[in-house]
């Protein structure tokens, strides 16, 4: 009977009751319909990034990052620890059984004898071997459970912190790249339009010299010529910042040779599906990451009310104790011990209940923060996909102003040669042409770069959560 009632207080303390708040997840502060009533939303999943990403160099460079960047190593590095944590946490819900051994000689002197007719000092020996258990806690009130339930969600947050980490990375090489390319395709344009403006002044000042063109039309040429050494020198130095920011993305050397060139209408990507906003809370892991950051403090609530009850610890020894060690293990050496403790809490100046506040008052904090993340994704999602229209249209009008303009200045430069139109006009068209081609990199940069930004923004083909227990 004893040894049944045992096990029946034993299963109990290790079940115990749990005084975590039922979890709710909180309504998410965004509408449920994105405001472009011409959107067609579809429940397709999003393309993993090899499938969105259809650059072979491209996709080489990511590859390159994802092995070798450091925040992504840190942030793998962190789930790691966290999974230590949680298990050196799981641990405390077990008790741990330990094995010791020892011995202990005393001489006592005889003065210290207890028999006054015996003044002889003596020697007292003792040798001990114990196996057992030390301060175990019985989990009666869940409090060693929810601590558990606390590290576990801090471990899945930092699988979606990495996920998160993983994801911006993968956006981020795409966009230098782009940027890399842009800078250098400007930069091409530059060096061109530079060796025009050249050609003119040359071609002015022997007519200024001759005396058919006026001082006014050379030094209109010479600024045009260092208007464009300027941009020269401007879109030099980017083109060397961009390869080094890409350096510091990529994290090792990179598979290709970065000073190669690939004109942007040449990067195409693949079609992105857009849900209804609620898909991006099982999409977004940092959505994902806050949720679990908040199912963390609320499982912490549960341990700052379980503070509030008695806490019960067992010491259990079992062994054997002999005067000689050769007798340490002899029939009736046997030994035992016992020891139940139990805490109370009766006074402490109110730490109990302003932890119990603090640990509600965190939650009310991850609430908050939970929605500003859905509030920021919605935002984000949308800036995206206005983005997505309108560049198109940006980039259709640049296209547009780009034909007329070269033909402005076929047209300038007939008319020049044939002696009808002076030097300005032709020099304002070539002027005109090239800022239409320079913005249009630009816009066209842009428009790539709104496209990785959605992609991002609605989770960058987000897979079912593997993430196992540690």
């Amino acid at each position: 009977m004893k040894r049944t009632a045992l096990a029946a207080a034993l299963m109990t303390a290790l079940t115990g009751c749990s005084l975590i708040p039922n979890y709710q997840q909180p309504a998410a502060p965004v509408a449920e319909q994105w405001s472009h009533s011409d959107l067609q939303q579809s429940a397709a999943p999003l393309p993993q990034w090899r499938e969105f990403f259809q650059d072979p160099l491209l996709q080489d460079l990511i590859e390159t990052a994802l092995t070798n960047n450091r925040d992504l190593r840190i942030a793998a590095l962190n789930v790691d620890a966290f999974r230590a944590q949680y298990r050196i946490q799981r641990s405390a819900r077990f008790p741990s059984v330990d094995a010791s051994g020892g011995a202990n000689r005393q001489r006592i002197p005889g003065s210290m004898n207890p028999n006054p007719a015996n003044n002889d000092a003596t020697i007292n020996s003792q040798y001990s071997a114990n196996l057992g258990i030390t301060a175990w806690e019985l989990d009666l009130f869940g409090r060693l459970g929810s601590l558990q339930d606390q590290a576990l969600e801090t471990y899945f947050a930092s699988a979606q912190a990495q996920r998160s980490t993983q994801l911006s990375l993968i956006a981020s090489v795409a966009t230098a790249w782009l940027s890399l390319q842009a800078d250098q395709e400007a930069l091409q344009l530059v060096r061109d339009t530079l060796a025009t403006y050249e050609d003119s002044l040359r071609l002015i000042e022997r007519s200024y010299d001759a005396g058919v063109a006026s001082l006014l039309e050379v030094q209109q040429a010479r600024t045009a010529v260092n208007s464009a050494r300027v941009s020269l020198a401007q879109f030099e130095r980017q083109s060397v910042q961009s390869r080094n920011a890409l350096n510091l993305l990529l994290g090792g050397p990179a598979a290709i040779d970065l000073s190669t060139v690939v004109p942007l209408n040449r990067f195409k990507f693949a079609q992105l599906p857009v849900g209804l906003p609620a898909d991006l809370l099982q999409r977004r892991p940092d959505i994902l990451q806050a949720e679990h950051e908040l199912k963390a403090a609320n499982a912490n609530i549960g341990a700052a009310r379980a503070a509030f009850f008695p806490s019960i610890s067992l010491t259990a020894t079992a062994g054997s104790l002999s005067p000689d060690l050769s007798g340490l293990f002899d029939s009736g050496s046997g030994s035992w011990l016992f020891k139940p403790s139990i805490n109370i809490p009766i006074f402490n100046a109110g730490r109990l209940r302003a932890n119990l506040d603090y640990s509600e008052i965190q939650k009310d904090i991850h609430i908050a923060r939970y929605e500003k993340t859905i509030q920021t994704a919605f935002q984000e999602v949308a800036d995206g996909l206005i983005e997505r229209s309108t560049y198109k249209q940006q980039l259709a009008a640049h296209d547009e102003l780009v034909k007329t303009s070269e033909e402005y200045y076929a047209l300038a430069d007939r008319r020049f040669n044939e002696g009808i139109d002076n030097q300005l006009t032709r020099l304002d068209a070539q002027r005109l042409l090239f800022n239409a081609q320079q913005q249009r990199i630009s816009t066209q940069f842009a428009q790539l770069a709104s496209e990785i930004n959605l992609y991002k923004a609605l989770g960058g083909g987000y897979q079912e959560d593997n993430t196992q227990r540690p």
